[in-house]
C-alpha cells in the first residue's frame, strides 16, 4: 500500500478545482517511489520459497496448498507494484482482488447487483432519517488515548499500540500490532467505537493471533486472498456491536459502484461528481475516488479492485456462518479469528487445530467465544430472511404511511 499511495496535499487541490487539475499519478511518479526491496532478489525468494514448500510438504498437503496459494498471491503482487499507473496494473488487480462483474461464491448474483442493492437499501429516508451528525470533537492525540483505553479491555497490556503518524493518507489504518491515527484527523466517539471493533478486534487481533502460533506464524500476514473475508468479518463485528451506522454502510457500497464505473471506463473526475451526485461531501467523494485510482491510471478501465473486499466479504463471511449452523458445524466459527485465512481454509485449519498444529485464537470477541447467542441470531436471520418483505411491507403501509416524519427525543443530534 506505500507503494501507490498519494500525498494528503493532493486532495485540497482536487477538491478546489472539482477534479479539473488532477496530479500527475502516473508511472513516472509511482517508479519515483523506492521500494525497501529488490525486485529480482524478492521475486527469486518466493520462488524458492515455492519450491521448498513443495520438497517439505508436498503438494497435495492440505496447509501446504495455502502456503503455495500465499507465495503465488505475493508473485502476483510485485507484478502489481512493477505495473504501477498502468493498464496492466488494472489487470492483476482484477487478479487478486476479483472484478465488479464476479459472482460471490455459491451465489446468481455479482458484486455490482449486490453494491447497488446495498447502495439503495442505505439510501433510504430511514438511512437519512437517522445519519444525523455526531461531533468531531476529539483530536487525535485524545482520540489515542480514548482507543488505548476500549482496548487494554480487550487485548493484554502490552500486545498493541495506538500511535500518530503522518505518513497515512486515510484517517486511520491498522499495521501489525498497531492502529495509526492521521495526525491532522478530527474523531467522533462514534467512528473510535468502528475503529476499536474494525481495526482493533479483527485486524490486529487476527495479527496477534496469528504470532501466537507456534508453527503456523504465517497465519499474521495478510495476502490479498483473504483480504475480503478479513475486511467482511471486521465490517460483520461492526454489525452485531452495532457499532456500524448508515452513512458508513454506504460509503461502503459507494465504492462497489464507483469501481463498476472505473471498469467501465469512467475517468477520475467523471467517478468523482458521480459520487457527489449521489449525495456524497466533497470530502467522501474524494476518498472513495482516490482509492480505487491509486496506482491505476486517472483515465479509467484499470482501477485498483481492492475496495471490493469488503461487501464480497461481509456476504461470504455471513454466508459461511450461516452455512456452518445449519450444518451442526458452529464450533468452526471461532476459526475465522485464528489469524488471517479465507474460508475455504477453515476447515484444513480445523484439522491441523485437532491435530495440535494450530492453536485456538488467544483474542476473541465474546460472541465467538460463547456461540449460543451467535447461534440464536443467525438463526433467526435465516428464518426471517425467507419471508416475502414486500408483502409485509404492504400490510403495514396503511397504518403507518400517515405518520409525521418524527425523531425520538433520545436519537435526536446534538445541537
Amino acid at each position: 500500500m506505500d507503494s501507490i499511495k498519494w500525498p494528503y496535499e493532493w486532495r485540497e487541490n482536487i477538491i478546489r478545482s472539482e477534479a479539473r487539475e488532477l496530479p500527475k499519478a502516473d508511472q513516472a511518479y509511482y517508479q519515483s517511489m523506492e521500494a525497501d526491496y529488490d525486485y529480482d532478489t524478492k521475486r527469486q525468494e518466493l520462488k524458492t520459497l515455492s519450491q521448498d514448500i513443495n520438497t517439505r510438504l508436498g503438494k497435495t498437503d492440505p496447509l501446504a496448498k495455502i502456503l503455495l496459494a500465499t507465495t503465488d498471491q505475493y508473485l502476483q503482487v510485485l507484478e502489481l507494484v512493477k505495473f504501477r499507473g498502468s493498464k496492466e496494473f488494472g489487470t492483476f488487480s482484477k487478479r487478486l482482488y476479483g472484478s465488479t462483474h464476479d459472482h460471490l461464491s455459491g451465489d446468481y448474483r455479482n458484486l455490482w447487483e449486490i453494491g447497488k442493492n446495498l447502495g439503495a437499501v442505505f439510501s433510504h429516508p430511514a438511512a437519512a432519517h437517522l445519519s444525523f451528525q455526531h461531533k468531531k470533537d476529539l483530536n487525535a492525540q485524545q482520540s489515542v488515548e480514548y482507543l488505548t483505553n476500549k482496548l487494554n479491555n480487550y487485548f493484554a497490556a502490552g500486545d498493541f499500540k495506538v500511535v500518530l503518524s503522518d505518513g497515512i493518507v486515510s484517517d486511520a489504518a491498522a499495521g501489525g500490532d498497531a492502529i495509526k491515527l492521521n495526525a491532522k484527523a478530527v474523531f467522533s466517539e462514534r467512528e473510535l467505537r468502528v475503529l476499536e471493533v474494525h481495526e482493533g478486534w479483527v485486524h490486529v487481533g487476527t495479527t496477534l493471533n496469528g504470532r501466537n502460533q507456534p508453527w503456523a506464524s504465517w497465519l499474521s500476514i495478510g495476502s490479498p486472498r483473504i483480504a475480503a473475508h478479513q475486511e467482511g468479518l471486521a465490517v460483520l463485528i461492526e454489525t452485531l456491536t452495532f457499532s456500524s451506522f448508515p452513512s458508513r454502510a454506504r460509503r461502503i457500497s459507494d465504492r462497489v459502484n464507483a469501481i463498476y464505473l472505473a471498469e467501465s471506463g469512467a475517468d477520475f473526475r467523471e467517478v468523482y461528481l458521480a459520487l457527489m451526485s449521489q449525495g456524497q461531501s466533497e470530502i467522501e467523494a474524494y476518498s472513495i475516488t482516490q482509492r480505487i485510482f491509486r496506482g491505476a491510471p486517472l483515465t479509467g478501465g484499470a482501477p485498483f479492485t481492492k475496495d471490493l473486499s469488503y461487501v464480497r466479504g461481509f456476504v461470504e463471511i455471513v454466508n459461511f456462518i450461516r452455512s456452518a449452523i445449519q450444518l451442526g458445524l458452529p464450533e468452526l466459527l471461532p476459526m475465522l479469528f485464528i489469524g488471517k485465512v479465507h474460508i475455504d481454509d477453515i476447515a484444513p485449519l480445523y484439522q491441523a487445530y485437532l491435530d495440535g498444529i494450530i492453536l485456538p485464537p488467544k483474542n476473541l470477541p465474546d460472541m465467538f467465544k460463547d456461540l449460543n447467542g451467535l447461534y440464536v441470531w443467525f438463526g433467526f436471520s435465516s428464518g426471517v430472511a425467507m419471508m416475502d418483505i414486500e408483502r409485509v411491507k404492504a400490510h403495514f403501509i396503511a397504518s403507518l404511511s400517515d405518520l409525521p416524519d418524527a425523531c425520538p427525543i433520545e436519537m435526536s443530534p446534538q445541537k
